[in-house]
């Protein structure tokens, strides 16, 4: 009896929230872990695959951070936000429509003291298209919409004005994305770098 009793109670008490966390992998607030809300379509990136793309952008950006103007869409938990702020960059603008999950990012950005950080409740594609006739303002656009609902084709485009000259928009897709096979709504891109983990691929683009 005594065996069965702490076999079940710690897996279910103890295990479980931990599997709904991230942590921020670098910069100021390293280690800091962020809540997962379990919510349909809520996919935040997986640390593995964030340790990988900040060294895409630390390199491409020469380590310059604070300078640097982040656009998060689909912010979700706020992993790719938070970590470009704990890095150090100018400014983060989170856009999430889920309202508990916007409760969770404002609560996380008062935890954190992290006054560059603003967060917006908005659907991504209406918040862009209103935005559409705005100068150039952003540096690094953050895409990593719900899979299979077509979100990419609808706010790619929609992000092009909003990137500076030199700008660089970060996405991810359930599927992989060719230099020599872009699709159509990706017109006017360069692929710079692409990778892939588990069912995830993951890209860094830049305007050409």
């Amino acid at each position: 009896m005594k065996k069965q009793s702490s076999n079940k109670t710690p897996v279910h008490a103890g295990k479980a929230p931990l599997a709904r966390q991230v942590r921020i992998i670098g910069g100021a607030w390293k280690r800091t872990p962020l809540a997962v809300l379990d919510s349909e379509g809520l996919r935040p990136t997986p640390d593995r695959v964030r340790e990988t793309v900040f060294n895409w952008l630390t390199h491409l950006l020469d380590g310059n951070w604070s300078e640097v103007r982040c656009l998060d869409l689909f912010a979700g938990t706020g992993a790719l936000g938070f970590e470009s702020a704990s890095r150090g960059a100018a400014s983060v603008t989170m856009i999430e429509h889920n309202t508990p999950a916007v409760r969770q990012l404002e609560a996380t950005k008062a935890k954190l003291d992290a006054a560059q950080v603003q967060v917006l409740r908005s659907d991504a594609a209406t918040w862009l298209s209103k935005a559409a006739g705005d100068a150039a303002r952003y540096d690094l656009i953050f895409l990593d919409p719900p899979y299979n609902l077509g979100w990419l084709e609808k706010t790619v485009p929609l992000c092009r004005g909003l990137l500076s000259d030199y700008g660089l928009l970060y996405l991810e897709s359930e599927f992989a994305l060719l230099p020599e096979d872009l699709p159509a709504w990706l017109a006017g891109w360069e692929l710079l770098r692409a990778d892939k983990a588990g069912m995830v691929f993951y890209h860094l683009l830049r305007k050409q």
